[in-house]
């Protein structure tokens, strides 16, 4: 399959800022399952760029801007060849061992809720099927809410609603896994959902089974991620894959577009 990737990121400011430095984490790379054909960001004003990495390993682009600046568009296009994968996760950087992964956070904190979730979903099954039940569940268990929703809502607190989005899901279900011992990951990427408008880019979730490595669940289809989805950077929650994140020198409120199309590219 091949997608075709649109991603308009703006910044509005009520003041002029002095300031701006951005980390990028737009940038999807090659593995078994995904090649880049085509790739590129531009910004709407003199900007500097470094390509780099952050900890997780993700590709990554610093965006430094000299102000005054009183806006910044960020946009990216791109196409990308997918193919089926079953979920598994084949060729990609993984700078860190899977015990990592076990760790909590603000967003992801351990919840007696979700623990007991996780223990009574399958229980008798193994920890592959068990990971493909919850999968499921919650997808069924939450109505699913295709706006940007709150930013930082933590999974505990998502978890006691009826709907949710996409990255809340994604989180919740690696809360479960943790309180199972299975090592757990967000991912952010892209995926294709044609008739959705999609105000931010897509989330699911890593886990990793002994002897198969990673696997992808995407609770908000609860299914796999396929050939549909393009992985783009991976972190223990979503601000840590967030696709922009940084930093401004300046005083005055901020407003954030988003605007995201992925399209079948024929």
């Amino acid at each position: 399959m091949r997608l075709s990737i649109d991603h308009r990121t703006m910044y509005r400011f009520s003041a002029p800022q002095e300031r701006l430095v951005q980390m990028l984490r737009l940038t999807p790379e090659n593995t078994h399952d995904q090649t880049i054909a085509s790739w590129r960001i531009d910004v709407d004003c003199d900007a500097r760029l470094r390509d780099g990495r952050d900890g997780f390993g993700n590709a990554i682009t610093m965006l430094y801007v000299e102000g005054p600046i009183d806006g910044l568009a960020i946009t990216v296009h791109g196409a990308v060849l997918t193919s089926h994968s079953s979920g598994v996760v084949q060729g990609t950087n993984e700078p860190l061992p899977p015990a990592l992964f076990l760790r909590e956070t603000a967003a992801t904190p351990r919840d007696a809720s979700i623990a007991e979730f996780a223990r009574d979903v399958d229980a008798e099954n193994s920890v592959l099927g068990r990971l493909h039940s919850i999968n499921r569940v919650l997808n069924d268990r939450f109505v699913l809410d295709i706006g940007r929703g709150e930013p930082m809502l933590d999974a505990a607190t998502a978890f006691g609603r009826d709907s949710a989005t996409a990255r809340d899901l994604a989180q919740i279900f690696a809360v479960a896994a943790r309180s199972l011992d299975i090592p757990a990951r967000y991912v952010s990427g892209y995926r294709l959902a044609e008739g959705e408008h999609q105000p931010t880019p897509h989330g699911w979730a890593e886990a990793h089974v002994d002897g198969l490595g990673w696997i992808g669940f995407d609770p908000s289809t609860g299914q796999c991620p396929e050939e549909d989805h393009v992985r783009v950077a991976i972190a223990l929650d979503a601000a840590g894959a967030a696709p922009v994140a940084g930093s401004r020198l300046g005083v005055g409120a901020e407003i954030l577009d988003v605007d995201v199309v992925v399209s079948l590219d024929v």
